[in-house]
């Protein structure tokens, strides 16, 4: 199950941290097809936010196909973003792992670590632009066509 972390400083609304944090875990194959999300009570108690908030999230998982709110029961996953050799990755997940623990030990705070990333993803792929035809680049491809 998905323990939610909410940012009140970060100017991201609740209900799209809670989004994105599923998402991530999506992709991450932490969550599976069929895995059950916390209730929206088991939420507010984790979180101090709002049950509507909560509702809303869901409810805007469920309009993206993510999720599926049944009735008495729950809400479950219905759709993976896990690339498909996801779980080959673990190497290379220790060694972000171990990277980040480097990084707070040396005083950054999230965000910085955040904008190292991002920093370091744009680079590379202004440099590789020709290159890049991975599929998690396709918002950063349709964004580039809309300008």
């Amino acid at each position: 199950m998905i323990d939610y972390r909410i940012d009140r400083g970060s100017g991201v609304p609740a209900y799209v941290q809670i989004v994105e944090q599923t998402e991530r875990a999506l992709r991450m194959g932490i969550l599976k097809v069929g895995d059950k999300l916390p209730t929206a009570k088991q939420v507010v108690a984790a979180t101090a936010i709002n049950p509507n908030t909560v509702l809303r999230a869901y409810r805007d998982m469920e309009q993206a196909g993510l999720v599926e709110l049944r009735r008495g029961l729950g809400t479950f996953v219905t759709r993976s973003l896990a690339r498909p050799a996801a779980e080959d990755d673990a190497p290379l997940r220790r060694e972000v792992a171990d990277w980040v623990a480097r990084a707070r030990t040396a005083g950054l705070e999230r965000a910085d670590v955040l904008a190292l990333v991002t920093t370091a993803l744009d680079t590379y792929d202004n440099e590789h632009e020709q290159d890049s035809q991975t599929p998690g680049d396709r918002e950063r491809q349709n964004t580039k066509e809309d300008v």
